[in-house]
């Protein structure tokens, strides 16, 4: 402790006459924000590095000799600063920076896309000098310069503030665009063999402090004091970024990442700051329909859910087992939880799933104890000192997730290790990988809990090919990061026996904070909603005569069994032995791992309702389609891979006839003499918070072993790219331009035995398919594996079965 009983780690110092204790190391601008000063600033952001590009956060400091950058100062003990509000040298300052910055900067605010929100305009009108004492012509640019399909670049505009390369750097990771000359010919640009290609770029032009880089798709639409705005949740995959709705005239203009430092902090990926064109493509669904004569015919709601409640009545009078309920994952948790209900309570059905990734026999028994876990969180990402990474690829799976991790590796110096047999966007942070054969990640996270309590590696070795040091140091780090390690593990986790359970066990075992990152916005909500077979809301179990009379006490009478998950009932369906498939915003044979199981099943199923957004290949072989409402339509909820619940609102109005899934479900049980026993949002929250978490996880089952045996060709490892052909992004042009194009990966020494180079086309066979795609050499994959991503192409993922045939194009041979 210093004489005054200052803790050595602090200092204190008075801003324009107000004392501040603050943190040793702390900027001045940011003790200055809590004490409500605000000083101007266009390169400084919180969550950059500091810069002192603009100069236009001078302050005056007592005893030094000309003012200084507040952005990158650090508070002395005992200094006293003053601001522009306080001090005419400051003020004085920071108006000479501010005539140095208009100088060449156009007087376009009327046609600017940044005019009503931008800083330098603010600063302009609130202590800019009334008359420009410049009288040579200002600097033109050809304008405006593609950086990318999605964003425009006005050079004139730019004041040089570095925050869009700076972003790019350090926290996209994607190094593309950046400040080429020098003095006055200084200007943001891209290389010109290397466009600027992120999955975040959108994000430079929201941080852009004028109206330098803009948006392709916004670009003249509207002001900002014209839209309304409504906050919201991302609805594409689980990482729940907070977003900002805005609106003209009931049509969406733009979405902006909306500032939640738990969450997103202020970022987003681009397919959720521009993917929303969906709710006025063409293909949107806007009344229901019946099927009559061979032909889907427009009709009134009162005669679509007639139409289904006969096919269901019908359906049931055979007896159980004739009616089966499907979703996506992409439900808000209200409505996953009134699906739940409505199978079980008003169908008299287990037959159901979240799922279209068809699973492990394992998988849903493994995700009811899941789902009563606490979950990891992207703080405990960030403050992690390991990551082990199980069946995900971040940056394609879970966008913001990613960025956390390259916080984390950069800030932090986390160690991220992945297992399995990709490395994928985690190539570049990789500390050490441990590489397995798809499928046999259980084994080497089983082996991993059985040695932490012991220095002999000889088990885990023989876990895989393993070098010795990284096993060793591998184990090291985990037992010195004793309550600081976290385990991620992706829904494909599920898609082999025993992976998943291995994975919950070695966190039960050893304190590693396990977080389960499922694709879709809704999965974790569906989870803990119960909209899986055998499982119940709060991870509770249907078998569980505890946890099934907490639930009938809610609930009415349950199903006496646990039902069939997606696979079976599928395989049912396709044998004829199901009448009624309920799809719910899902479009199966898009999104089911298996299509063409997917498609035998509709043409073999009696009825089909579907409940969805657009049109597609599903809807197609529908007998009754019930249109509904959007997330920026409605309100609702989404819980994210954390378990984070996060509400959102309507921004526009929904299609006339359009209705929210669980208005739907609620006239669906009328029509059928029952009453689900709630009829709005706030109802069904009522009750979802009378059904809390279980208190004490049920345990995991034990961890198969994978199989051995080796056959002919490779093992295939399939799954989405972020951006692919998905209902979501239909309409999104700008978006889709940017779509990573498909390809298959195999490591050097796969590609070496097939005979082929990285860029060389091959083909890829499995069953009746054939794919040609370009060959990635990836150093981070295992050798007999190849990566082929799904809904890329028109065939790509689909019935290529565990094992294809790999081998250099015919084109390509002997050339």
């Amino acid at each position: 402790m210093s004489d005054n009983g200052q803790a050595q780690d602090t200092v204190t110092l008075t801003i324009d006459g107000k004392e501040i204790t603050v943190p040793k190391g702390t900027l001045v601008i940011r003790a200055a924000e809590e004490l409500g000063i605000i000083i101007p600033r266009f390169c400084d952001h919180p969550l950059l590095d500091p810069a002192g590009a603009c100069r236009q956060c001078l302050v005056d400091i007592e005893g030094q000799r000309k003012p200084a950058a507040s952005c990158t100062t650090e508070c002395g003990d005992g200094w006293e600063v003053r601001t522009h509000l306080t001090s005419d040298v400051a003020k004085k300052a920071q108006e000479g920076v501010l005539e140095f910055l208009l100088i060449n900067h156009p007087l376009d605010c009327p046609m600017c896309d940044k005019g009503g929100e931008c800083p330098l305009q603010d600063q302009a009108l609130s202590h800019g000098t009334g008359e420009s004492r410049f009288v040579d012509e200002k600097r033109r640019y050809n304008k405006p310069v593609a950086v990318s399909e999605q964003v425009l670049l006005d050079r004139e505009r730019c004041v040089l503030c570095a925050r869009c390369t700076r972003f790019s750097n350090e926290i996209a990771g994607d190094p593309f665009i950046e400040l080429f000359e020098r003095g006055a010919l200084e200007q943001v640009a891209i290389y010109e063999d290397e466009p600027y290609r992120s999955y975040f770029s959108g994000n430079v032009i929201q941080i852009c402090p004028v109206g330098a880089l803009t948006s392709a798709s916004y670009r003249f639409k509207a002001r900002p004091f014209d839209l309304r705005s409504a906050p919201s949740v991302c609805n594409h995959c689980s990482a729940g970024c907070n977003l900002t709705v805005q609106a003209r005239r009931g049509e969406v203009q733009r979405q902006l990442a909306r500032t939640n430092m738990a969450v997103n902090e202020t970022w987003n990926c681009d397919k959720g700051r521009f993917a929303f064109r969906n709710l006025t493509n063409d293909a949107r669904l806007r009344e229901p329909m019946v099927r009559r004569a061979n032909e889907l015919t427009s009709v009134s709601w009162s005669d679509a859910l007639q139409a289904a409640t006969a096919a269901i009545t019908a359906a049931t009078d055979k007896g159980a087992g004739r009616v089966a309920v499907l979703a996506g994952g992409r439900l808000a948790d209200e409505d996953a939880y009134a699906l739940a209900k409505y199978t079980r309570a008003v169908l008299g059905s287990d037959d159901l799933d979240f799922r279209t990734r068809l699973g492990a026999d394992d998988e849903p028994a493994t995700l009811a104890a899941v789902a009563a876990r606490p979950s990891a969180t992207y703080a405990d990402v960030e403050n992690a000192k390991v990551v082990l990474v199980v069946g995900l690829d971040t940056e394609e799976e879970n966008p913001i997730l990613h960025l956390r991790l390259r916080k984390a590796w950069r800030k932090n110096r986390t160690k991220i290790v992945p297992v399995g047999p990709r490395e994928g966007s985690l190539e570049r942070y990789a500390w050490r990988r441990l590489p397995t054969l798809p499928g046999h990640e259980g084994v080497a996270l089983a082996a991993i809990g059985r040695a932490m309590g012991h220095a002999n590696l000889a088990e885990l070795a023989a876990a895989g090919n393993y070098a010795h040091r990284d096993l060793e140091q591998v184990l090291s780090d985990l037992r010195d990061a004793t309550g600081d390690a976290v385990l991620l593990v992706g829904e494909r986790a599920g898609s082999h026996a025993g992976v998943l359970a291995a994975a919950v066990r070695l966190a039960d075992d050893t304190g590693i904070k396990l977080g389960w990152v499922p694709r879709r916005a809704g999965a974790r909500g569906a989870l803990e909603a119960g909209l899986l077979a055998g499982a119940l809301p709060g991870g509770r179990r249907l078998d569980d005569a505890e946890d099934r009379a907490a639930v009938e006490a809610v609930w009415g009478e349950l199903p006496s069994t646990s039902g069939r998950d997606a696979r079976a009932i599928l395989e049912a369906a396709a044998n004829g032995q199901i009448d009624v498939l309920h799809l719910v915003g899902v479009d199966l044979i898009s999104d089911c791992s298996d299509a063409a199981l997917a498609k035998k099943a509709l043409d073999k199923v009696g009825t089909v309702i579907v409940q969805d957004l657009a049109s597609n290949a599903t809807t197609a072989h529908a007998d009754v389609v019930l249109p509904v409402t959007a997330t920026q339509e409605r309100g609702g909820a989404f819980t994210n891979w954390e378990g984070r619940h996060q509400h959102f609102r309507p921004a526009v109005e929904a299609p006339r006839l359009a209705q929210d899934d669980h208005e739907i479900l609620v006239q669906l049980a009328a029509y059928q003499g029952k009453d689900l026993g709630f009829g709005d949002l706030d109802q069904i929250r009522a009750e979802m918070a009378s059904l809390p978490g279980r208190e004490t996880p049920h345990a995991v089952p034990e961890p198969t072993a994978p199989s051995t045996t080796e056959d002919e060709g490779l093992a295939l490892l399939t799954y989405p790219l972020l951006l692919d052909r998905g209902t979501l992004t239909a309409g999104s042009a700008d978006l889709l331009k940017t779509a990573r194009a498909p390809y298959a990966a195999t490591s050097p020494a796969t590609a070496e035995a097939i005979g082929a180079a990285d860029g060389d086309e091959v083909t890829v066979t499995g069953g009746d398919v054939e794919l040609r795609l370009p060959l990635r050499v990836e150093r981070g994959m295992v050798d007999g594996v190849v990566y082929v991503p799904t809904n890329s192409t028109d065939t790509s993922g689909v019935a290529l079965g565990d094992r294809v045939t790999v081998g250099r194009a015919a084109a390509e041979v002997g050339a």
